[in-house]
């Protein structure tokens, strides 16, 4: 075996849990509880730690599936060795049949998949007015494959946005639209700090809105007898987020339906604020924005140090996700959820979580 056949050999990780493998290699990263806590298991059969560790969420075990993979036992030394210390190991079989008793207050359960509902190789919006009476429950199930949302090559191509297109397109718009009023009230102190202060209220008023729309918009209230069109559109405008939290090209919001909604916004906040800068105050909620599209990038793709304001939010985004999506709406900052008491209580940890 050369070096890099080696070196991909060690980078994997396919663990054993309840008689079945899981291939965790390009999930690592992704891990909620860090990539720290699953390396070394390769090879291990992780049934009784995993028993031990703080109880699954129901999305977690979903998730989980999707790792599922046949493993050849057969042909396999690593796997031989592997059983051989699980023989000697670590647990005896009375904690085994322990762990199991306590399986059900654990929590630590594979779901029944959902996904017979739809089929994934054809475009799914239009097939989520046939699923209407399980939806709710479905979308809530996260999975980590392709997602096409449309068949048409032109519109899915529309549903799909590199992450470093928003600064570009957003930078040049903020600073187009408030330059005009900078330039004109910068002649003093005074002017100067009314420019800040109205960019300032602006960038508090996307906060909220932010919050409101997470909350009231993208977590509509949906049962099993809402229509057709109310599920399509919540899945088109969040849903898919959730069902697909993984998808890199689906974090950040197009522009195109951002300047819609931004005019849309700003209509009435011109007629309300006619006499207060209302494009300063415009150009504060777009720079607001463009932080919180980054920050909920970062997010789900970053590697923040613990202490920093981005680490407790990771975590905070991740309990979102995949134990609370009825609480913590905030992402750039939890400030609204402690005013409107939806705020997730994170515990402490006796160890620092790393995602890369």
């Amino acid at each position: 075996m050369d070096a890099r056949s080696k070196s991909e050999e060690k980078a994997k990780c396919i663990v054993k849990y309840r008689q079945q493998y899981y291939d965790l290699t390009n999930f690592m990263h992704k891990h909620p509880g860090g990539i720290n806590t699953l390396k070394g298991l390769n090879q291990i059969d992780m049934t009784s730690r995993f028993m031990k560790a703080p109880p699954h969420s129901d999305a977690a075990m979903y998730l989980m599936r999707e790792y599922k993979v046949d493993y050849d036992r057969e042909n396999s030394a690593n796997e031989r060795r592997a059983e051989k210390l699980a023989e000697n190991g670590v647990e005896l079989l009375g904690q085994q049949v322990a762990a199991q008793k306590s399986e059900d207050s654990n929590n630590n359960q594979l779901d029944e998949s959902m996904e017979h509902l739809v089929d994934w190789s054809k475009a799914m919006l239009p097939q989520i007015s046939n699923i209407t009476k399980h939806y709710d429950e479905w979308v809530h199930k996260p999975v980590d494959r392709p997602l096409r949302l449309f068949g048409p090559w032109y519109l899915e191509m529309c549903t799909k946005t590199p992450w470093w297109v928003v600064p570009m397109f957003w930078i040049p718009t903020i600073i187009a639209c408030g330059w005009d009023e900078v330039q004109a009230n910068s002649h003093n102190m005074k002017e100067i700090t009314t420019v800040i202060s109205h960019l300032v209220c602006g960038v508090m008023f996307w906060t909220l809105l932010e919050y409101s729309l997470h909350r009231w918009v993208f977590h509509v209230q949906l049962t099993s007898n809402s229509g057709p069109w109310l599920c399509t559109f919540h899945f088109l405008i969040h849903g898919l987020h959730h069902k697909v939290p993984f998808d890199s090209m689906r974090l950040v919001f197009p522009p195109l339906p951002g300047v819609i909604i931004a005019v849309v916004i700003y209509t009435p906040l011109s007629i309300i604020l006619q006499n207060y800068h209302p494009r300063l105050v415009l150009s504060g909620a777009l720079l607001g924005y463009l932080c919180y599209d980054m920050i909920h990038y970062y997010l789900h793709y970053g590697n923040p140090s613990a202490g920093h304001h981005l680490y407790h939010m990771k975590r905070y985004h991740y309990q979102h996700h995949f134990a609370h999506q009825d609480l913590g709406y905030g992402i750039s900052s939890p400030i609204w959820d402690f005013v409107f008491k939806t705020r997730i209580h994170l515990r402490k940890l006796r160890y620092q979580i790393r995602w890369s």
